[in-house]
């Protein structure tokens, strides 16, 4: 079947539907946010002040009047990504590592198509994505953002060199393997915990 919408998902399990898609960009913008520093201080963990009124909001306006909201979160999202991936490289397999941010080139790249097309639709981000509107549309509170991430979940894990590993296989489906890495968040610290799943060879 050539239908991307049908597409299969990296670890073979059913095909990837557009709500899951959608809870996982919800999922990676929001941390993004949160992980964001600067005029609005929130977590500190990424170098980017794309999402605050003075900072990448107030350029973006100017560049691009009809996407800047998205243009920011997409921001926000590439500089977490970086982070993540940053992090990633210091593990001697790093291609065995699945984080929020690298969840396999499939996943990976069905991300970015949906959220291309989201942008592209003219649907504001908090109506395209209604999950991120009372927490990206709010001010900043560790609280607020400490709460949402307990209703992923608990999920044990360990500290390894690069960041909290998740024990066990990773799930094979995508909504669930995002809430287990969603979960391993907490407890928030200062730097960025990287939760992950080492996969077997």
């Amino acid at each position: 079947m050539n239908n991307a919408a049908e597409r299969q998902a990296p670890t073979g399990s059913a095909p990837l539907s557009h709500a899951e898609l959608d809870f996982v960009l919800t999922a990676q913008i929001a941390v993004a946010w949160a992980g964001e520093g600067g005029e609005e201080p929130r977590l500190g963990w990424w170098r980017s002040d794309l999402t605050s009124e003075f900072g990448g909001e107030d350029l973006f306006r100017r560049l691009l009047p009809n996407t800047w909201r998205w243009a920011t979160l997409q921001g926000a999202r590439e500089a977490a990504r970086r982070r993540d991936a940053e992090i990633r490289s210091r593990d001697h397999d790093p291609d065995r590592i699945l984080s929020l941010y690298r969840l396999g080139l499939e996943a990976d790249e069905r991300l970015d198509e949906r959220l291309q097309d989201l942008k592209s639709s003219g649907i504001e981000p908090v109506r395209a994505l209604p999950g991120l509107d009372g927490m990206i549309t709010e001010p900043w509170k560790l609280e607020r953002f400490a709460a949402w991430l307990e209703t992923q979940g608990t999920e044990p894990h360990v500290s390894a060199p690069i960041g909290r590993r998740l024990k066990g296989d990773p799930p094979e489906a995508l909504t669930p393997l995002v809430r287990n890495l969603l979960a391993a968040l907490t407890p928030l610290g200062a730097e960025y915990p990287l939760p992950h799943y080492r996969r077997g060879k």
